[in-house]
């Protein structure tokens, strides 16, 4: 494993970051959850701890919980960096507001059962809102020693930049991280439009149309933490470049509506060449691509098996090109 620091935070921080949106996790605090599947829960987060992986990825709707019930009971929240979001919308409202805010964060600390969240990030943007309103705000929490780190997911990078301006201009702290979506497959549309709980807003900064956002990360060295790094099981291996069809029997509907397209068909059978040439996994292949950008990037992954574990984290220190990275994304 490879840990870096960011600026504001004194932890090392793992280069994967363990995503926290599984079945084992969502099951172990269902209703009829009980111990069978608070064990399976604690199964998968010990081998990822094992691994390396010390940070985890949350949201006020996944992972806190049990998350927080597991660090607890191990005695480890000190070594763990927690990432958690607030103020998602819902089918009724936008929620980027100072009481969704603060209230999220309230809401975040008793279920992580902890004084103080290491990265939080707003979930989603509301363009409406000015971003001065939402820096005082996460200000108010940071002053108030609850967050130690803030950002935002799903934010362009034009949002962030005027954020940091105000934050600047009035000596408060400022963004420091950034979650948008990021790999070698393109984006081709919101994956959460086929649910209106979750509204819309997702934002990428994968495929040729954001050569600026990424060049923007480069330039003002925010750390990206990249979420759907793997387009939702697009590069898995799953399924081949040849039968593409078949990704419709093993991709979730957000999967197929964000990712399925010939371009990243293309791209796909690119990564199962230069697999076989290097002799590692398509998905080590394009987790490889990621790690090899020249801004800082961290992957957020969901791996459910020992194996899948150790490759992901095998891929941080596999070395592609220039040439190779430009070929595999169709440039």
């Amino acid at each position: 494993m490879k840990y870096r620091k960011i600026e504001g935070l004194d932890k090392d921080i793992s280069k994967l970051v363990f995503g926290t949106a599984t079945p084992k996790l969502f099951a172990a605090v269902a209703e009829n959850s009980g111990d069978a599947e608070k064990r399976a829960a604690y199964e998968l987060l010990d081998e990822v701890y094992a691994s390396g992986i010390n940070t985890f990825d949350c949201a006020s709707h996944y992972g806190e919980e049990i998350t927080g019930q597991w660090m607890q009971d191990r005695g480890i929240r000190d070594k763990c960096v927690v990432i958690t979001k607030c103020a998602h919308p819902n089918k009724w409202r936008q929620r980027v507001t100072d009481f969704d805010i603060l209230s999220d964060a309230h809401d975040s600390l008793k279920k992580l059962n902890t004084d103080c969240i290491d990265i939080y990030m707003l979930h989603r943007d509301d363009q409406e809102v000015p971003v001065g309103t939402i820096v005082d705000t996460l200000n108010r929490l940071y002053d108030e020693g609850k967050v130690k780190v803030f950002g935002g997911s799903n934010w362009t990078h034009e949002r962030i930049e005027a954020a940091n301006e105000y934050a600047v201009k009035h000596n408060l702290e400022p963004f420091r991280v950034s979650s948008p979506n990021f790999g070698l497959a393109e984006q081709v549309a919101d994956p959460w439009r086929c649910d209106a709980r979750f509204g819309d807003g997702c934002v990428t900064i994968s495929g040729p149309q954001n050569k600026r956002a990424r060049a923007w990360y480069e330039q003002n060295k925010i750390p990206v933490f990249a979420y759907s790094s793997l387009a939702r099981g697009f590069f898995s291996g799953a399924f081949k470049s040849s039968q593409p069809e078949d990704a419709k029997k093993i991709m979730d509907e957000p999967g197929i509506i964000g990712y399925y397209c010939n371009n990243n068909i293309e791209r796909l059978r690119r990564c199962e060449i230069l697999a076989e040439k290097k002799g590692i996994s398509i998905a080590q292949t394009a987790m490889a691509w990621i790690y090899n950008q020249k801004f800082e990037v961290f992957a957020l992954s969901s791996p459910v098996t020992k194996v899948q574990i150790q490759q992901n984290i095998a891929a941080i220190n596999i070395e592609l090109s220039d040439e190779e990275l430009a070929w595999l994304n169709l440039e």
